[in-house]
């Protein structure tokens, strides 16, 4: 249901599929916590 109201809006949905996945950071890997 996201999806289909987001689309409605005019923003194309492969777009957010092809962003998604991604970190937000960058393409380098999320740094291990070391306790």
């Amino acid at each position: 249901s996201a999806i289909r109201s987001i689309h409605n809006s005019g923003i194309e949905v492969t777009e957010i599929i092809d962003v998604t996945p991604l970190p937000h950071n960058g393409c380098r890997p999320p740094k291990r916590r070391r306790v």
